[in-house]
């Protein structure tokens, strides 16, 4: 299968996170910064000096001015969402907002809180500020303020998916940054969104770059993000030896630091290294150790990948009940991680939906009142003044129709879209999960037959290094349009990721979910590309399981048919192999004389 970009993102976007919290240098030798300046710039450079030295400004209080007093409550919101108390951050950093009249302190207050909104998963209030703070940035005049609130809005869009609005915001941060501010969140900030959009590469200068520059501002967690996004770089281009000697190159430094993120992803990756070395005892050592560190209930990429690795060696194995187990947890972790990311695009969406509504609201507010005005001034011409009213009429409610029928068209595209594949225009992943579950719980109470099939192109990845990825991507949507030549009505077909797709057949047996499957494999073999340049042949190894031997739990279907498409693998691949049993062994004989 596709090695897809994966389980740097979480850690990327802590890394974005973290410079929402610049580590502004100490100005002591400064002499006419504030007080409170000086103890704010020590807010991430040394963080137990800032605890002591905001204590000893509140035995100090009654000697401070109106404007101090303010910036002192903003140091105190900002250290008790620091402290995971967000109530009580949010009710001071919303009052400074509402109440303080300083610009550069409504808008630091502003991004502190649209931060701590994301992170408590209030995405809609998150978008929201976020879009006034767009609206705001253009008068933001103070460079630290205007500088947390770009580091923050390109945290925020990046979240949401939006790659090239976090690019920008973190490229905007290196044209005014505040004083003696290093480049290293800015460019931290653009490896993340570059890595996020996959437009990274393990040869991009822009890597080693940020993470010497982050190394020279005396940043190492920073600096450590970026040669782990390297080394997950290394894996996913099929470099497992540069991942394994660049991960245990910056090991002693990650343990120094004990930052929980890197730990956990460094271990993951370590046992992702092993396993791609063929080394399953390492690979099983170091991802069981990063697991470990989670708690209970976290939900992240990270953990999905060790849960992986830990399946495959499970199943090397030979342990079918432990490497059901781990599966279970991957399948878990791999739907929480979706539905996060669900979660926020839906919220962006809406909050997109609802500020394009109130501008037309605003828009027509002010065409009444334009009427108004209209009719008072034409009040002595009463035929005219009534032909003029209809006619507005008429254009308030065709403009009020086609608003409702743009917000319509856009509801049903934001709906397809989460259903679907964006490059072949079926299932997507998660919805393809769902609906076979509910088919197969359907199918349970009939009873009916079921098959699932799973199809796996065969060295695509060759053909995006010979032919490149535009080929691969008509590669794969030409294997598609094979595929829906031979399925019913009723069958479900969803790309499950890369070049795997899955098909659930609907009131099918297991003889002719085999003699489907054969069809399909035949007929893609039969099929190649026609790229204009070249002709590029392709082949698919296809795994069946069906209902009749599997029972019908989705999750033991995918097992058994993913366990035959690697026998399928293993003999050869273009070949047909169902689940275990006399019926899945006349599957394989077709295979082999189809």
């Amino acid at each position: 299968m596709r090695e897809s970009l994966r389980g740097l993102r979480r850690l990327a976007m802590l890394a974005a996170a973290a410079t929402c919290l610049p580590g502004h240098p100490v100005h002591a030798a400064i002499p006419d910064i504030s007080r409170i300046d000086r103890v704010e710039a020590l807010r991430t450079k040394d963080h137990p000096r800032f605890v002591q030295r905001l204590q000893q400004l509140h035995r100090q209080v009654d000697s401070l001015g109106a404007t101090e007093r303010r910036q002192l409550r903003y140091l105190d919101a900002w250290q008790a969402a620091y402290d995971g108390d967000y109530a009580t951050a949010d009710a001071s950093l919303q009052d400074i907002i509402d109440h303080a009249g300083d610009p550069a302190l409504v808008a630091k207050a502003s991004a502190r809180l649209m931060d701590d909104f994301s992170i408590n998963r209030r995405y809609q209030a998150a978008f929201m500020l976020a879009h006034r703070l767009v609206l705001d940035l253009p008068h933001i005049q103070d460079k630290l303020a205007r500088f947390i609130v770009l580091a923050n809005l390109s945290q925020v869009f990046g979240a949401a998916g939006q790659y090239e609005l976090a690019l920008d915001y973190a490229r905007q941060m290196e044209d005014s940054p505040p004083a003696g501010e290093s480049l290293c969140a800015s460019r931290s900030m653009q490896v993340t969104a570059l890595f996020n959009s996959q437009k990274l590469t393990s040869t991009s200068p822009l890597l080693p770059q940020a993470a010497d520059t982050c190394t020279a501002a005396g940043q190492p967690v920073f600096a450590e993000t970026m040669w782990l996004v390297l080394a997950n770089l290394h894996l996913d281009e099929g470099q497992p030896g540069k991942a394994l000697a660049l991960l245990q190159r910056i090991a002693p430094g990650i343990t120094a630091n004990q930052y929980h993120p890197h730990m956990e992803s460094a271990g993951v990756m370590l046992g992702r290294a092993y396993w791609k070395l063929g080394d399953a005892r390492h690979a099983h050592d170091y991802a069981a150790a990063a697991v470990a560190m989670a708690s209970p209930d976290e939900v992240n990429e990270t953990l999905r990948d060790g849960y992986e690795v830990l399946y495959r060696v499970a199943k090397q194995r030979g342990d079918a009940a432990t490497a059901l187990a781990y599966y279970e947890h991957y399948a878990a972790q791999d739907k929480g991680y979706l539905d996060e990311v669900s979660a926020r695009a839906l919220a962006y969406q809406m909050v997109q939906q609802r500020v394009l509504a109130e501008q037309l609201r605003t828009a027509e507010l002010g065409r009444q009142n334009d009427a108004l005005r209209m009719q008072q001034a034409l009040d002595t011409r009463a035929v005219e003044t009534g032909r003029l009213y209809i006619a507005l009429l008429l254009l308030t409610l065709a403009f009020i129709m086609l608003w409702l029928f743009r917000l319509k068209r856009s509801q049903l595209r934001f709906k397809w879209m989460a259903r679907r594949d964006s490059l072949t225009g079926i299932l997507n992943h998660q919805h393809f999960i769902s609906e076979a579950e509910r088919l197969l719980s359907t199918l349970q109470r009939k009873p009916g037959d079921a098959c699932l099939v799973s199809i796996d192109l065969d060295h695509f990845k060759q053909v995006n290094d010979t032919h490149g990825h535009a080929t691969g991507d008509a590669v794969l949507r030409h294997a598609v349009a094979i595929c829906q030549q031979h399925l019913r009505p009723g069958d479900l077909f969803g790309r499950l990721g890369g070049e795997e797709f899955g098909i659930l057949l609907h009131d099918c047996p297991h003889d002719q979910g085999v003699a489907i499957a054969n069809r399909i494999r035949i007929a893609i073999a039969a099929a190649p590309l026609d790229n204009g340049d070249a002709t590029v042949a392709i082949s698919a190894s296809v795994g069946l399981a069906s209902t009749d031997n599997s029972g019908y739990q989705l999750l033991r279907l995918c097992m058994e048919a993913d366990a035959a498409l690697y026998r399928a693998k293993r003999a050869g691949r273009n070949r047909v192999h169902a689940d275990h049993g006399d019926a899945g062994d006349a599957g394989i004989r077709g295979a082999k004389h189809g």
